[in-house]
Formats: C-alpha cells, sequence, structure tokens
C-alpha cells in the first residue's frame, strides 16, 4: 500500500467512524419537525453538504459535520472527541457548540454575534447547520410553529450566516436558495 493509500484510508476510515459515532449518540433523537424524522439525517445532510462543496477534500471537516452536535446534545466531551477523533475535529467540533446552560435566546444572540470570529471550518459547519435546518422546516415544520415563528428562524438563520460568508460560496449560495424557498413556502 503506498503512503498515499494509507491515508486516503485513514481519511475514509475517520468519517466513517464519525458517522458511527454520531448516528449512535443520536440514536433516539429526532427532528422537531411533524414527520419527527431521525436526528442522524440532519448529521448526515451536514455532512454531505461539507464533503460536496469543499475546494479540496478535508476528511477532518466531514468528520466534524457528522459531530457537530454531540457536546451540545449527547453528553459527549470535548476529550472524548479528542482521544476518538483527534483535537482537530474535536476542536472544531467545540468552536460550534452552544452553551446549553444559557438561555436559548442568549445563544441565538451569541451564534450571530460570534460567527464572524469563528475559523473558516467553523463558518462553514454553521453555514451547511443552517441550511439543513432550513430544508428542514419547510418539508416538515413543527406542528407547534406558527408563520411568525418560522419566519423569525429564517431571519435568525440568515443573520448567524451574514457573519460567515467568505468562505464558501458553494454552501453560501445553497443557503440563500434555501431561504428563499423557505420564506416563499412560509
Amino acid at each position: 500500500m503506498s503512503p498515499y493509500d494509507t491515508i486516503l484510508r485513514d481519511h475514509v476510515a475517520l468519517v466513517a467512524r464519525a458517522a458511527d459515532f454520531a448516528a449512535r449518540r443520536h440514536a433516539d433523537q429526532r427532528r422537531k419537525g411533524a414527520a419527527r424524522e431521525p436526528y442522524v439525517n440532519h448529521l448526515a445532510e451536514v455532512a454531505a453538504l461539507l464533503a460536496d462543496t469543499v475546494d479540496a477534500p478535508n476528511a477532518w471537516l466531514v468528520a466534524a459535520g457528522w459531530l457537530h452536535d454531540t457536546i451540545e446534545d449527547t453528553g459527549t466531551t470535548h476529550d472524548e472527541l479528542t482521544g476518538l477523533f483527534g483535537s482537530v475535529v474535536a476542536d472544531l467540533v467545540a468552536e460550534v457548540t452552544d452553551d446549553k446552560s444559557l438561555p436559548k435566546a442568549e445563544r441565538k444572540r451569541l451564534q450571530v454575534e460570534r460567527a464572524p470570529h469563528k475559523s473558516p471550518d467553523a463558518k462553514a459547519i454553521k453555514i451547511a447547520d443552517k441550511i439543513s435546518n432550513l430544508r428542514s422546516l419547510v418539508a416538515s415544520p413543527p406542528d407547534d410553529w406558527d408563520r411568525t415563528r418560522l419566519l423569525d428562524y429564517v431571519t435568525w438563520a440568515e443573520s448567524v450566516v451574514a457573519g460567515c460568508r467568505g468562505t464558501n460560496t458553494a454552501l453560501e449560495s445553497i443557503f440563500d436558495q434555501s431561504a428563499d424557498a423557505a420564506r416563499r413556502v412560509v
């Protein structure tokens, strides 16, 4: 096996292990929408968006896309991710993790405020996450969300993404299309 083949194998294995870990940690979670789709579908969509839009293959970014909600939503620790996936992936996941001890309104405000200061890879994850969330709202809005709440989410997502622009034009274009579609449907 050539050195290139070894590196490629290691990168593919990293992404596969991240997908498996994320699926297991989020196994009992469902999206908020009326369809209650498995949460892992969101993680897969975020990872696929990242894989499809990067200029050069980036296994660490795609792995972090799979894992982006594990610290926030499953009790997984940064140290655990470091041990399993390395510091690059763990640090990236930590960078996009909200502090769940804060009230929701404060977490949302901080996402907008901090977005411009994120690393390019963290910005890409944020954009991909918002694309997936908007698509989900269009396909299967939560039963208890009225039109105003849906539009407020779109506006807030646009504010977060505004601070992430300039790092991945393909993702930004997909986000713009998704936001436009959400506004038309809502």
